[in-house]
This record gives structure tokens, C-alpha cells and sequence, in this order.
């Protein structure tokens, strides 16, 4: 979590130079994240009840264009999704039936590990939305909400509390005081739960991950903080936490943040034998003006693909002409489309 708009770098963003000089290649939006959960209905309530986000559609997918995209092997497979909206963005449920069962997310998770991403979720008041969550005995992750202190810099100010849905998925509430995040956030109304400032994952050794997002993504830097201090600690429950972020961009759309845990040790990597079907599976959606060009980029330095190439999707519901999923740095999955 940080105020990915104003941000000092803490060192130079040279792995994005080229990037950020040619805005041509930028990806025009990061247009949702899809997540994975076991029951569908339960889901849906809890978004809709408890978070207050609005459900624009609910559909199945069972075709040959949907396994192939999304490496399904079984051929009764079928896929229920709803897409929800809050504010101005978007997320995509999924509950996938005639597969293998999939893994529930480690009860000792912690923010961490390589498997972790989250939603911030911007809220108005944070104690009344605290309040809110806490009526609804929603499990905590933070103890309570956290002020980020004074020595933060361009995060001073912000507050977070982090908790889960009920697949055990971590998201945020975040508020912005005048002058931090982006401008729209003072300008949204009085609604409680106004939208989705970013998605965020981990990895490790970030300077080395900043290629692939930057370069073969084409995201750009935002801005970047260095995070650390008893609040922090207490918002994720990682004590002796000390952490990069990297907040990037595209040309629309939801942030994305890389969190890189320099202290302490000990955050466990992405399982390299995921699917899809396993709840911690998240994916997010970046659309692009020309899948081939990112394709080839990715497939040249050797990412591991999800589909089989990239899937021609005639699906009205899918709102795609073309797509394909591929395992990216530390193998968090990107649906990249038009």
C-alpha cells in the first residue's frame, strides 16, 4: 500500500526508462483482476453485502475456446463467473465445476508469501468502514487500521487495514487524505466503498522482476516508497516488515503494485504447480492495443503460457476478440487481450 502518485523514487527507475520515453507501447488499461472461489453464492453475497459492490452480470462458459484459454484439460469443465463493479472498476468471480478440485489457500498465509495479492479498496471513512466490516465479523488480517506515520514521507497520512473474504482471498480498505492518491478518490461523493485504487502482489528481488513488467508489459512507473515500522507491521501482520513498493501504471485503469519484502526472510514462493482451479489463483487483466506484438515479447523471453497461444474468442460475454494467459515473473498470472 502507497500513494502511487506522488512518490520519490528511492532509486533510479532505469529498467523503465525505455517504457515510460514511449507511451505508444503502454497497455491501455489494467481492466480487472479475476479471482478464483469455491462457491460462487457465497462470494457474491459477501461482495455485494458486505463491500457494497454492484453485480453487472453472471454467465457460464463451457467451450473449447475457454479450455484453451484457460489450460483446462477436462472436457466436462464449465466455469460460472459473475462480474462485479465498484465505482469505476471491475472484478470477475470465478467458480470452476468438472475439474480437479482445487487447493485451498494455506491457512498460515501471510502477506509475504509469493502467492499473495490483494485489492485496495478505497473507502471515504475508514472508521465507519471498519465499523462496517467489523459488524459483519469479517476475519482481520491488521489488527486494527493503520495511520501510516510522518517518516513515510508521501505515504504519511494514508490509512489501510487489511482482512479476507471468505475463501480466506486478502484485500484493503485504504483512504486517502487531501493530497495523496489519485485526485479522483476527493472527488467520488459520499458513497462508503468508492473503488479500486490498485492490485497488489509480491515478489522478491523486485529490481530483477522490473524488465517484465516494464519492458514486456510496457507498464509504467508511478512512483515507489520503502515501507517499514511498527504501523506497518501491524497492518499485515509481518513483524520486522521492511518493504519496497513499486506502484505501476497503464495508460487507464487500476494500479498495480509490486511489493518486495527485503525483511524478513522466510516469505514462501509461488507454487509451481498451481492451476486455475486453486483459490489462490488470481489473474489480472491488462488490455493491449495489439495482442500479437505482447505475445510474441513474452514468449520470447520464455514465460510460461496458461492457453494454447492466443485464443480467437467469439463469446460476447468475455468482451474479447482475442487473448491468451501466460505465468509472468514469479509466476502470477496476466490475461493479456483486445
Amino acid at each position: 500500500m502507497n500513494d502511487t502518485t506522488s512518490i520519490t523514487p528511492h532509486h533510479p527507475a532505469n529498467a523503465c526508462v525505455k517504457a515510460t520515453a514511449n507511451r505508444s507501447g503502454v497497455p491501455e488499461a489494467i481492466s480487472s483482476v479475476w479471482i478464483t472461489v469455491a462457491d460462487l453464492a457465497v462470494a457474491l453475497d459477501f461482495y455485494a453485502r458486505v463491500l457494497s459492490f454492484s453485480v453487472e452480470k453472471e454467465y457460464s462458459l463451457a467451450c473449447e475456446g475457454i479450455q484453451q484459454l484457460f489450460g483446462i484439460v477436462e472436457k466436462d469443465a464449465r466455469l460460472k463467473v459473475a462480474r462485479l463493479r465498484l465505482g469505476n472498476e471491475r472484478i470477475e468471480l470465478m467458480e470452476f465445476a468438472g475439474t480437479t478440485e482445487g487447493r485451498a489457500i494455506p491457512p498460515d498465509s501471510r502477506s509475504n508469501d509469493g502467492w499473495f495479492q490483494h485489492l485496495a479498496i478505497v473507502v471515504s471513512d475508514m472508521n465507519a468502514a471498519y465499523e462496517h466490516l467489523s459488524s459483519h465479523h469479517v476475519r482481520h488480517v491488521s489488527t486494527a487500521p493503520q495511520t501510516l506515520p510522518d517518516y513515510l514521507g508521501p505515504a504519511a497520512g494514508i490509512s489501510a487495514f487489511y482482512f479476507r473474504d471468505p475463501d480466506g482471498h486478502n484485500l484493503e480498505l485504504i483512504s486517502f487524505p487531501d493530497g495523496k492518491g489519485d485526485p479522483k478518490w476527493q472527488l467520488c461523493g459520499d458513497d462508503l466503498f468508492l473503488g479500486i485504487d490498485h492490485t497488489a502482489i509480491v515478489v522478491d528481488a523486485s529490481h530483477e522482476c522490473m524488465s517484465f513488467y516494464c519492458n514486456t508489459l510496457g507498464l509504467e512507473v508511478a512512483g515507489r516508497s520503502e515501507n517499514y515500522g511498527s504501523e506497518q507491521e501491524h497492518l499485515n501482520q509481518v513483524f520486522g516488515a521492511r518493504l519496497f513498493i513499486t506502484g505501476l501504471q497503464a495508460l487507464k485503469g487500476m494500479g498495480l503494485e509490486i511489493l518486495d519484502y527485503v525483511a524478513p526472510p522466510g516469505g514462501r514462493p509461488y507454487p509451481t504447480d498451481s492451476r486455475l482451479t486453486d483459490l489462490w489463483h488470481w489473474h489480472t487483466a491488462i488490455r493491449v492495443a495489439d495482442v500479437d506484438s505482447t505475445y510474441a515479447a513474452v514468449t520470447a523471453k520464455k514465460y510460461p503460457l496458461v492457453s494454447k497461444g492466443i485464443i480467437e474468442l467469439e463469446n460476447g460475454e468475455l468482451e474479447m476478440s482475442k487473448a491468451f494467459l501466460f505465468r509472468g515473473a514469479r509466476n502470477h498470472a496476466f490475461l493479456i487481450y483486445e
